[in-house]
């Protein structure tokens, strides 16, 4: 049996790409996607007339409005090819205005309603700073359930719980590319590998804490540069991952045996966390490397965003 058929049997399999002609080979539960991975789709000759049609259709509407069609139609098309959920992000350029990713996760799931989509299939991806959390308290309150993205913090996992949001995304990935390039010539590949590697182990510390005090909120690994990192999370309640990893899954044959496991969790002596504002924007401006990646990590999806934009305009 391959690597991708055992991790399925302790894992949630999500597929983190906008490519839905592409998704369904791996057969995911769920699919995320994000402004870079929508942008980098709308790109190809497949997808031109799906977004051509798109505008053309609410081209008399406000860009905003058409951005949010434009990443409803992917969802849609996204959600014929896998049976569970889509994720799909609020404007990043809003991450640091509560109401605003309100109103704008509001009208996303307004549009998946109108096309026939229940709510339950659908995760509101939302950048997990203080305000963006304290937004999806406010949604999960009112049944919009979301996924916590660019979190690289311990405090930022607390927050999430805390405010009962159903799903976050830690980024295994780039927490490793920042812990790497700190150490310079110092790293040794080898020994920050597997269970050591710095992003892995962030995820299995969350991990561990939900199970330990029983928070319901989900936890799903993302971000990933490597099987290896992959591997070393089997039995974590998601995986998010990229058709290329995907492949290369698919295409290994090596036994696998869960890494995480709850039952395991609730038995340790982990101290029980909580954040108000204040001690969680501490506690981030603590951490270095969360709070230089998350900062990052805006400003990214916020220059694709701003790309989708100038696409659509073109369009």
């Amino acid at each position: 049996m391959n690597q991708l058929d055992q991790l399925k049997a302790y894992t949630t399999v999500v597929a983190d790409t906008g490519n839905f002609h592409q998704m369904a080979q791996y057969a995911p539960r769920d699919a995320t996607t994000n402004p870079s991975l929508i942008l980098k789709a709308v790109q190809q000759p497949a997808y031109a007339p799906l977004l051509k049609d798109t505008v053309a259709a609410h081209r008399d509407q406000p860009l905003d409005v058409i951005v949010d069609q434009v990443l409803v139609r992917f969802g849609l098309e996204i959600l014929k090819v896998v049976p569970g959920r889509v994720s799909t992000e609020v404007d990043a350029r809003l991450s640091f205005d509560r109401a605003a990713t309100v109103a704008r996760a509001r009208r996303l799931i307004a549009l998946y309603e109108a096309a026939g989509i229940p709510r339950e299939r659908v995760l509101i991806k939302i950048a997990a700073t203080w305000e963006g959390i304290q937004a999806a308290r406010e949604l999960e309150a009112e049944g919009t359930h979301c996924n916590l993205t660019l979190l690289f913090s311990f405090a930022q996992a607390v927050a999430c719980g805390d405010a009962g949001v159903q799903l976050i995304s830690p980024f295994v990935g780039r927490i490793y590319d920042w812990t790497k390039k700190q150490a310079g010539a110092a790293w040794d590949e080898a020994a920050q590998s597997g269970a050591n590697d710095p992003g892995v182990r962030s995820v299995a510390r969350i991990f561990n804490h939900y199970k330990k005090h029983g928070i319901a909120t989900e936890v799903m690994g993302a971000s990933f540069r490597n099987i290896g990192q992959i591997t070393a999370l089997a039995g974590c309640d998601l995986l998010t991952i990229s058709p290329e990893l995907l492949a290369k899954l698919q295409a290994a044959e090596a036994p696998l045996t869960p890494a995480l496991d709850a039952a395991t969790a609730r038995d340790l002596d982990l101290p029980v966390v909580h954040h108000d504002e204040a001690s969680f924007r501490y506690a981030l401006n603590e951490d270095a490397m969360a709070t230089e990646k998350l900062a990052e990590g805006i400003r990214l999806f916020a220059a694709d965003a701003a790309k989708l934009d100038t696409l659509i305009l073109g369009a």
